[in-house]
């Protein structure tokens, strides 16, 4: 049975941090559309084609997501233990309940998918139903529905646009070459060498700042979790199982499951990242230390 939800002082740092990585982006994206319109390009057929690419990801993700994972949704017949914790959760969080699905894979794990709380989905793979209890399933799918409450999914493909404009740029440059400025070019050459190299520039410094925008929002579903279910240590347990479990993974499923990382409640990789900037979640060292602060502000305490 959940615990009752129980109310969490506001993590100001960790909003404010959340603010400060939107408005850099902004910043960032700012800067690039006013290189695009003083160089005198046409970029309108690349904005055309990845607003028209990430318009189908954002209203088709729950599908596509699921889909591209091998996830086959169940009904609650079918899978009445999973149902019932999706449908308790979903009412603590007062977001319509998601579409359950399970994916066959010995890789645990869980993600959520889906542009709004109404068009969203949960699944959970056969490797995590097999190795995390009641409790622990609990806690995770806490994680995963604090996503669809926040909206997270829409909120990073929204933050991944201009990102995505400034790739399709830099790879289109590189297929295909960039004119070289100079005495014997045009005018036309040297603002295409400037976009291309702009492009260059926004598009590691969205990848730095997108990635930290991933992790914030990862320790706000945590936190999220801890609220729902009353009890930071669920989660906290399933996190240390699923890392450990990560280890005992062949590489090559973890390779066939790692377009789905950034979905993932922890990444499909054997070990740490080398660097946690390079990642789009949090540290386990630093998840779990956050969930012993809530656990503590709770009044618990876990050994």
């Amino acid at each position: 049975m959940a615990v009752p939800r129980r109310q969490l002082r506001t993590d100001w740092g960790l909003t404010t941090r959340m603010f400060i990585t939107l408005f850099l982006l902004a910043a960032v994206y700012l800067a690039f559309v006013a290189v695009l319109w003083q160089s005198g390009m046409s970029s309108s057929g690349i904005f055309l084609i990845v607003a028209i690419t990430m318009g189908i990801q954002y209203y088709f993700s729950d599908r596509l997501v699921l889909l591209s994972a091998g996830a086959r949704e169940v009904s609650p017949q079918e899978a009445p233990e999973l149902h019932a914790i999706v449908e308790r959760l979903a009412q603590l969080a007062d977001v319509p309940k998601p579409r359950v699905a399970i994916v066959q894979s010995p890789i645990p794990n869980a993600f959520a998918t889906g542009r709004s709380p109404s068009h969203a989905a949960v699944a959970v793979t056969t490797g995590l139903l097999s190795r995390v209890n009641e409790q622990e399933l609990e806690g995770v799918l806490a994680h995963e529905i604090s996503h669809i409450r926040h909206r997270d999914m829409a909120i990073m493909t929204l933050a991944s646009f201009f990102a995505t404009v400034a790739a399709l740029i830099v790879r289109w440059a590189f297929w295909f070459g960039v004119p070289a400025g100079g005495r014997d070019r045009d005018r036309e050459g040297n603002a295409a060498a400037l976009v291309y190299l702009v492009s260059l520039l926004v598009w590691i410094i969205s990848f730095f700042l997108t990635n930290a925008l991933s992790r914030y929002r990862e320790f706000a579903a945590d936190r999220g979790a801890a609220i729902l279910t009353g009890a930071p240590s669920y989660l906290a347990s399933a996190l240390i199982k699923i890392s450990g479990a990560m280890e005992r993974i062949p590489t090559r499923d973890l390779r066939a499951a790692e377009g789905l990382n950034a979905f993932f409640i922890i990444p499909a990789v054997s070990g740490e990242s080398i660097f946690e900037w390079f990642s789009t979640h949090p540290s386990l060292e630093r998840r779990l230390a956050q969930l012993r602060r809530l656990e503590q502000e709770l009044g618990r305490g876990w050994a």
